[in-house]
């Protein structure tokens, strides 16, 4: 076993080694490249954000839509079971539905954040 990770001990020397060198000569480009290389960088990160901004909302609308699935199912079951609470056991299901709506709001923020901040 010793042997193994010495052999990939040495190949990630090589290759960090090799990079080394060969990276800053790669590097060399003229003024028009750089300005092509910025401009497919922008464009880039544009895409990145939308596709982390809808990530986020994707997420969260579903973990949302999931709690409050479950929150109704449980609530409904409660309220067959003891008719008579279902006033206190509607406004707990109220109070949760607008606790798990908020979270899936805050996520929508950080979306936007996401989109025209960053």
């Amino acid at each position: 076993m010793k042997s193994f990770l010495k052999h990939v001990l040495t190949v990630f020397m090589l290759v960090v080694t090799l990079s080394a060198v060969t990276v800053p000569a790669l590097a060399a480009e003229t003024a028009a490249d750089s300005e092509v290389l910025i401009a497919a960088a922008e464009a880039e990160a544009g895409s990145g954000k939308a596709m982390a901004a809808a990530i986020v909302v994707g997420l969260a609308a579903a973990a949302g839509a999931i709690a409050m699935g479950m929150a109704i199912a449980k609530s409904v079951d409660g309220i067959s079971r003891q008719p008579e609470a279902e006033g206190k056991i509607r406004t707990t299901l109220m109070l949760g539905l607008v606790f798990v709506e908020t979270a899936v709001i805050y996520a929508l923020i950080v979306a936007i954040l996401i989109i025209f901040v960053l």
